[in-house]
Protein backbone atom coordinates (compact mmCIF):
# COMPACT_ATOMS: atom_id res chain seq x y z
CA UNK A 1 0.00 0.00 0.00
CA UNK A 2 1.27 3.42 -0.90
CA UNK A 3 2.49 5.50 2.01
CA UNK A 4 2.07 8.81 0.21
CA UNK A 5 0.05 11.59 1.82
CA UNK A 6 -2.97 13.09 0.10
CA UNK A 7 -5.77 15.43 1.15
CA UNK A 8 -9.38 14.38 1.18
CA UNK A 9 -12.14 16.78 0.20
CA UNK A 10 -12.77 17.28 3.92
CA UNK A 11 -9.21 18.54 4.47
CA UNK A 12 -7.96 15.43 6.33
CA UNK A 13 -4.59 13.82 5.75
CA UNK A 14 -4.35 10.05 5.19
CA UNK A 15 -1.12 8.18 5.74
CA UNK A 16 -0.90 4.50 4.85
CA UNK A 17 -4.68 4.41 4.77
CA UNK A 18 -5.02 5.75 8.34
CA UNK A 19 -6.91 9.02 8.73
CA UNK A 20 -5.00 11.68 10.72
CA UNK A 21 -6.24 14.83 12.48
CA UNK A 22 -8.17 17.09 10.07
CA UNK A 23 -6.04 19.90 8.67
CA UNK A 24 -8.42 22.62 9.94
CA UNK A 25 -8.35 21.20 13.48
CA UNK A 26 -4.56 20.97 13.42
CA UNK A 27 -4.32 24.62 12.32
CA UNK A 28 -6.67 25.73 15.07
CA UNK A 29 -4.71 23.73 17.63
CA UNK A 30 -1.47 25.32 16.44
CA UNK A 31 -2.89 28.86 16.71
CA UNK A 32 -4.62 28.36 20.07
CA UNK A 33 -2.47 30.00 22.74
CA UNK A 34 -1.53 28.01 25.80
CA UNK A 35 -1.20 29.57 29.28
CA UNK A 36 2.58 29.43 29.01
CA UNK A 37 2.57 31.17 25.61
CA UNK A 38 0.36 33.95 27.00
CA UNK A 39 2.59 34.62 30.00
CA UNK A 40 5.68 35.76 28.09
CA UNK A 41 3.95 38.44 26.04
CA UNK A 42 1.79 39.64 28.92
CA UNK A 43 4.82 39.78 31.21
CA UNK A 44 6.76 41.85 28.68
CA UNK A 45 3.85 44.30 28.36
CA UNK A 46 3.42 44.40 32.15
CA UNK A 47 7.08 45.30 32.67
CA UNK A 48 6.83 48.14 30.15
CA UNK A 49 3.54 49.32 31.69
CA UNK A 50 5.01 49.28 35.20
CA UNK A 51 7.97 51.36 34.06
CA UNK A 52 5.59 53.79 32.33
CA UNK A 53 3.43 54.18 35.43
CA UNK A 54 6.53 54.81 37.57
CA UNK A 55 7.75 57.49 35.16
CA UNK A 56 4.30 59.10 35.31
CA UNK A 57 4.41 59.08 39.13
CA UNK A 58 7.65 61.06 39.14
CA UNK A 59 6.71 63.26 36.17
CA UNK A 60 2.88 63.56 36.17
CA UNK A 61 2.85 65.69 33.02
CA UNK A 62 4.19 62.74 31.00
CA UNK A 63 1.43 60.28 30.17
CA UNK A 64 2.00 56.67 31.17
CA UNK A 65 0.28 55.68 27.93
CA UNK A 66 2.69 57.70 25.83
CA UNK A 67 5.69 56.29 27.69
CA UNK A 68 4.34 52.78 27.14
CA UNK A 69 3.84 53.38 23.40
CA UNK A 70 7.36 54.77 23.00
CA UNK A 71 8.92 51.99 25.10
CA UNK A 72 7.01 49.34 23.16
CA UNK A 73 8.18 50.90 19.90
CA UNK A 74 11.79 50.87 21.13
CA UNK A 75 11.49 47.19 22.00
CA UNK A 76 9.93 46.42 18.63
CA UNK A 77 12.66 48.27 16.72
CA UNK A 78 15.70 47.08 18.67
CA UNK A 79 14.96 43.48 17.73
CA UNK A 80 12.07 41.54 16.17
CA UNK A 81 9.38 40.64 18.69
CA UNK A 82 9.80 36.92 19.56
CA UNK A 83 6.98 34.76 18.24
CA UNK A 84 6.52 33.38 21.76
CA UNK A 85 5.41 36.86 22.90
CA UNK A 86 2.75 37.34 20.25
CA UNK A 87 -0.19 35.54 21.93
CA UNK A 88 0.23 37.59 25.10
CA UNK A 89 0.72 40.80 23.11
CA UNK A 90 -2.51 40.08 21.24
CA UNK A 91 -4.43 39.68 24.51
CA UNK A 92 -2.95 42.92 25.89
CA UNK A 93 -3.78 44.90 22.74
CA UNK A 94 -7.39 43.70 22.63
CA UNK A 95 -8.78 42.33 25.91
CA UNK A 96 -6.89 44.66 28.26
CA UNK A 97 -7.56 47.58 25.95
CA UNK A 98 -11.31 47.00 26.19
CA UNK A 99 -11.10 46.62 29.97
CA UNK A 100 -9.17 49.88 30.28
CA UNK A 101 -11.65 51.81 28.17
CA UNK A 102 -14.57 50.44 30.19
CA UNK A 103 -12.94 51.52 33.46
CA UNK A 104 -12.19 54.94 31.94
CA UNK A 105 -15.93 55.62 32.19
CA UNK A 106 -15.71 55.88 35.98
CA UNK A 107 -13.55 58.99 35.61
CA UNK A 108 -16.24 60.92 33.73
CA UNK A 109 -18.88 62.13 36.22
CA UNK A 110 -21.89 63.63 34.47
CA UNK A 111 -22.28 66.33 37.13
CA UNK A 112 -18.84 67.78 36.34
CA UNK A 113 -19.66 67.87 32.66
CA UNK A 114 -22.97 69.65 33.23
CA UNK A 115 -21.11 72.21 35.31
CA UNK A 116 -19.37 73.43 32.14
CA UNK A 117 -22.62 74.98 30.90
CA UNK A 118 -24.36 74.42 27.58
CA UNK A 119 -22.16 76.77 25.48
CA UNK A 120 -19.00 74.84 26.37
CA UNK A 121 -20.74 71.48 25.95
CA UNK A 122 -21.96 72.60 22.53
CA UNK A 123 -18.38 73.59 21.71
CA UNK A 124 -17.17 70.09 22.64
CA UNK A 125 -19.79 68.50 20.40
CA UNK A 126 -18.73 70.78 17.53
CA UNK A 127 -15.05 69.98 18.05
CA UNK A 128 -15.61 66.23 17.90
CA UNK A 129 -18.23 66.31 15.14
CA UNK A 130 -16.38 68.70 12.85
CA UNK A 131 -13.04 67.13 13.72
CA UNK A 132 -14.12 63.62 12.80
CA UNK A 133 -16.30 64.68 9.85
CA UNK A 134 -13.74 67.08 8.41
CA UNK A 135 -10.92 64.56 8.73
CA UNK A 136 -12.96 61.85 7.03
CA UNK A 137 -13.83 64.20 4.15
CA UNK A 138 -10.25 65.37 3.66
CA UNK A 139 -9.00 61.80 4.01
CA UNK A 140 -11.15 60.85 1.04
CA UNK A 141 -9.84 63.79 -0.99
CA UNK A 142 -6.24 62.82 -0.17
CA UNK A 143 -6.86 59.17 -0.96
CA UNK A 144 -5.96 57.93 2.53
CA UNK A 145 -7.42 54.45 3.22
CA UNK A 146 -10.78 54.69 5.06
CA UNK A 147 -9.68 52.71 8.13
CA UNK A 148 -6.52 54.78 8.55
CA UNK A 149 -8.60 57.94 8.13
CA UNK A 150 -11.01 56.80 10.85
CA UNK A 151 -8.16 56.12 13.28
CA UNK A 152 -6.55 59.52 12.72
CA UNK A 153 -9.93 61.28 12.94
CA UNK A 154 -10.78 59.68 16.29
CA UNK A 155 -7.31 60.07 17.78
CA UNK A 156 -7.12 63.78 16.98
CA UNK A 157 -10.74 64.63 17.74
CA UNK A 158 -11.51 62.61 20.88
CA UNK A 159 -8.85 61.26 23.21
CA UNK A 160 -5.62 60.33 21.49
CA UNK A 161 -4.19 56.84 21.73
CA UNK A 162 -7.18 55.35 23.55
CA UNK A 163 -9.52 56.58 20.81
CA UNK A 164 -7.23 55.18 18.10
CA UNK A 165 -7.23 51.80 19.82
CA UNK A 166 -11.00 51.88 20.31
CA UNK A 167 -11.57 52.81 16.67
CA UNK A 168 -9.29 49.98 15.63
CA UNK A 169 -11.66 47.54 17.31
CA UNK A 170 -14.67 49.16 15.64
CA UNK A 171 -13.44 49.54 12.05
CA UNK A 172 -11.23 46.43 12.00
CA UNK A 173 -7.93 48.18 11.23
CA UNK A 174 -4.80 46.06 11.03
CA UNK A 175 -1.65 46.38 13.13
CA UNK A 176 0.26 48.57 10.66
CA UNK A 177 -2.61 51.03 10.24
CA UNK A 178 -3.03 51.24 14.01
CA UNK A 179 0.69 51.68 14.67
CA UNK A 180 0.95 54.43 12.05
CA UNK A 181 -2.07 56.32 13.39
CA UNK A 182 -0.78 56.02 16.96
CA UNK A 183 2.58 57.44 15.96
CA UNK A 184 0.99 60.41 14.19
CA UNK A 185 -1.40 61.20 17.05
CA UNK A 186 1.38 60.99 19.64
CA UNK A 187 3.68 63.29 17.64
CA UNK A 188 1.10 65.99 16.89
CA UNK A 189 -0.37 65.86 20.39
CA UNK A 190 3.09 66.34 21.87
CA UNK A 191 3.79 69.30 19.60
CA UNK A 192 0.60 70.93 20.89
CA UNK A 193 1.86 70.95 24.50
CA UNK A 194 4.13 74.02 24.11
CA UNK A 195 2.48 75.52 21.01
CA UNK A 196 -1.09 75.90 22.30
CA UNK A 197 -0.19 77.78 25.54
CA UNK A 198 2.21 80.01 23.59
CA UNK A 199 -0.49 80.94 21.07
CA UNK A 200 -3.00 81.47 23.89
CA UNK A 201 -0.59 83.98 25.44
CA UNK A 202 -0.08 85.78 22.12
CA UNK A 203 -3.86 85.99 21.66
CA UNK A 204 -4.28 87.43 25.15
CA UNK A 205 -6.63 84.68 26.33
CA UNK A 206 -7.47 84.46 30.02
CA UNK A 207 -6.41 81.33 31.88
CA UNK A 208 -10.01 80.11 31.83
CA UNK A 209 -10.39 80.63 28.07
CA UNK A 210 -6.98 79.08 27.43
CA UNK A 211 -8.05 76.08 29.50
CA UNK A 212 -11.16 75.64 27.35
CA UNK A 213 -9.03 75.79 24.19
CA UNK A 214 -6.45 73.35 25.54
CA UNK A 215 -9.08 70.89 26.74
CA UNK A 216 -10.97 71.17 23.47
CA UNK A 217 -8.01 70.67 21.16
CA UNK A 218 -5.07 68.73 22.65
CA UNK A 219 -5.17 64.98 22.00
CA UNK A 220 -4.23 63.08 25.18
CA UNK A 221 -5.50 63.74 28.71
CA UNK A 222 -1.93 63.90 30.02
CA UNK A 223 -0.97 66.25 27.19
CA UNK A 224 -3.90 68.45 28.21
CA UNK A 225 -2.61 68.49 31.78
CA UNK A 226 0.90 69.40 30.61
CA UNK A 227 -0.29 72.21 28.35
CA UNK A 228 -2.69 73.59 30.99
CA UNK A 229 0.10 73.56 33.58
CA UNK A 230 2.08 75.89 31.34
CA UNK A 231 -0.89 78.27 31.13
CA UNK A 232 -1.40 78.32 34.92
CA UNK A 233 -4.31 79.80 36.87
CA UNK A 234 -7.55 77.84 36.67
CA UNK A 235 -6.67 76.45 33.23
CA UNK A 236 -5.91 73.00 34.61
CA UNK A 237 -9.35 72.41 36.17
CA UNK A 238 -11.24 73.74 33.15
CA UNK A 239 -9.09 71.94 30.59
CA UNK A 240 -9.41 68.52 32.21
CA UNK A 241 -13.22 68.70 32.48
CA UNK A 242 -13.54 69.88 28.87
CA UNK A 243 -11.27 67.04 27.81
CA UNK A 244 -13.39 64.51 29.72
CA UNK A 245 -16.45 65.83 27.88
CA UNK A 246 -14.68 64.91 24.63
CA UNK A 247 -13.93 61.46 26.07
CA UNK A 248 -17.66 60.90 26.73
CA UNK A 249 -18.34 61.34 23.02
CA UNK A 250 -16.11 58.33 22.33
CA UNK A 251 -19.18 56.12 22.74
CA UNK A 252 -21.30 58.04 20.24
CA UNK A 253 -18.52 58.19 17.65
CA UNK A 254 -17.76 54.46 17.96
CA UNK A 255 -21.45 53.68 17.50
CA UNK A 256 -21.58 55.90 14.41
CA UNK A 257 -18.45 54.27 13.00
CA UNK A 258 -19.93 50.83 13.61
CA UNK A 259 -23.06 51.79 11.66
CA UNK A 260 -21.01 53.35 8.85
CA UNK A 261 -18.78 50.28 8.52
CA UNK A 262 -21.78 47.97 8.35
CA UNK A 263 -23.24 50.03 5.51
CA UNK A 264 -20.00 50.45 3.57
CA UNK A 265 -18.28 48.05 1.22
CA UNK A 266 -14.98 48.45 3.08
CA UNK A 267 -13.87 44.95 4.14
CA UNK A 268 -13.48 44.34 7.85
CA UNK A 269 -10.36 42.54 9.08
CA UNK A 270 -11.10 38.83 9.40
CA UNK A 271 -14.13 39.10 7.11
CA UNK A 272 -16.50 39.82 10.01
CA UNK A 273 -19.03 42.61 10.05
CA UNK A 274 -18.33 45.11 12.84
CA UNK A 275 -20.83 45.15 15.72
CA UNK A 276 -23.45 47.88 15.61
CA UNK A 277 -22.31 49.07 19.05
CA UNK A 278 -19.15 47.40 20.41
CA UNK A 279 -19.57 45.76 23.80
CA UNK A 280 -16.77 47.75 25.40
CA UNK A 281 -18.54 50.98 24.39
CA UNK A 282 -21.66 49.84 26.24
CA UNK A 283 -19.46 48.97 29.20
CA UNK A 284 -17.88 52.44 29.05
CA UNK A 285 -21.32 54.07 29.14
CA UNK A 286 -22.39 51.84 32.01
CA UNK A 287 -19.36 52.94 34.04
CA UNK A 288 -20.14 56.60 33.30
CA UNK A 289 -23.61 56.05 34.78
CA UNK A 290 -22.27 54.10 37.77
CA UNK A 291 -19.65 56.74 38.51
CA UNK A 292 -22.30 59.45 38.33
CA UNK A 293 -24.90 57.90 40.65
CA UNK A 294 -22.71 55.96 43.10
CA UNK A 295 -20.38 57.67 45.53
CA UNK A 296 -17.15 55.73 45.07
CA UNK A 297 -14.77 55.97 48.07
CA UNK A 298 -11.60 57.90 47.30
CA UNK A 299 -9.36 54.91 47.99
CA UNK A 300 -11.34 52.63 45.70
CA UNK A 301 -11.49 55.28 42.99
CA UNK A 302 -7.71 55.67 43.11
CA UNK A 303 -7.23 51.90 42.89
CA UNK A 304 -9.60 51.60 39.93
CA UNK A 305 -7.81 54.45 38.17
CA UNK A 306 -4.48 52.70 38.68
CA UNK A 307 -5.86 49.44 37.28
CA UNK A 308 -7.39 51.31 34.35
CA UNK A 309 -4.13 53.10 33.62
CA UNK A 310 -2.16 49.87 33.89
CA UNK A 311 -4.52 48.03 31.51
CA UNK A 312 -4.29 50.79 28.93
CA UNK A 313 -0.52 51.09 29.40
CA UNK A 314 -0.13 47.35 28.73
CA UNK A 315 -2.33 47.72 25.65
CA UNK A 316 -0.29 50.70 24.43
CA UNK A 317 2.95 48.77 25.02
CA UNK A 318 1.56 45.92 22.93
CA UNK A 319 0.49 48.27 20.14
CA UNK A 320 3.80 50.10 20.39
CA UNK A 321 5.71 46.96 19.48
CA UNK A 322 4.04 47.20 16.08
CA UNK A 323 5.42 50.70 15.42
CA UNK A 324 8.40 49.57 13.36
CA UNK A 325 10.29 52.47 11.78
CA UNK A 326 10.93 50.56 8.58
CA UNK A 327 7.22 49.98 8.09
CA UNK A 328 6.27 53.56 8.95
CA UNK A 329 8.44 54.81 6.10
CA UNK A 330 6.08 53.05 3.76
CA UNK A 331 2.89 54.84 4.86
CA UNK A 332 3.65 57.80 2.62
CA UNK A 333 3.11 61.51 3.08
CA UNK A 334 -0.68 61.55 2.78
CA UNK A 335 -1.50 60.15 6.25
CA UNK A 336 1.04 62.57 7.76
CA UNK A 337 -0.60 65.49 5.96
CA UNK A 338 -4.00 64.25 7.12
CA UNK A 339 -2.75 64.12 10.72
CA UNK A 340 -1.57 67.73 10.48
CA UNK A 341 -4.85 68.88 8.96
CA UNK A 342 -6.94 66.95 11.51
CA UNK A 343 -5.02 68.54 14.38
CA UNK A 344 -5.46 71.99 12.85
CA UNK A 345 -9.21 71.48 12.33
CA UNK A 346 -9.74 70.45 15.94
CA UNK A 347 -7.60 73.32 17.25
CA UNK A 348 -9.28 75.90 15.00
CA UNK A 349 -12.82 74.80 15.92
CA UNK A 350 -11.94 74.79 19.62
CA UNK A 351 -10.35 78.25 19.41
CA UNK A 352 -13.26 79.70 17.45
CA UNK A 353 -15.74 78.36 19.97
CA UNK A 354 -13.63 79.63 22.86
CA UNK A 355 -13.55 83.15 21.42
CA UNK A 356 -17.33 83.08 20.79
CA UNK A 357 -18.06 81.94 24.34
CA UNK A 358 -15.88 84.74 25.65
Amino acid sequence: MSTSIWWTTQGSATVAGVKSIPARERAIAADTPTPSSLVKGLLACAVIAAAAVIVNRFVPTISALLVAIVAGAVVGNVRPVPSAWRPGIAVASKTLLRAGIVLLGLQVPIASLLGLGWPTLLLVVCVVTLGVGGTVLIGRLLGVPPRMTALIACGCSICGAAAVAAARETVGADDEETASALALVVVFGTIAIPVTPALAHLLGLSSHAAGVWVGGSVHEVAQVVAAAAIVGGDAMTVAVVVKLARVVLLAAVMAALGIAMRRSDEPHTGGRRPPLVPGFVLGFLAMVVVGSIVSVPAGLAAAVKLVQTFCLAMAMAALGTGIVVGRLRGIGARPVVLGVIASLIVSAVALTGTLLIG
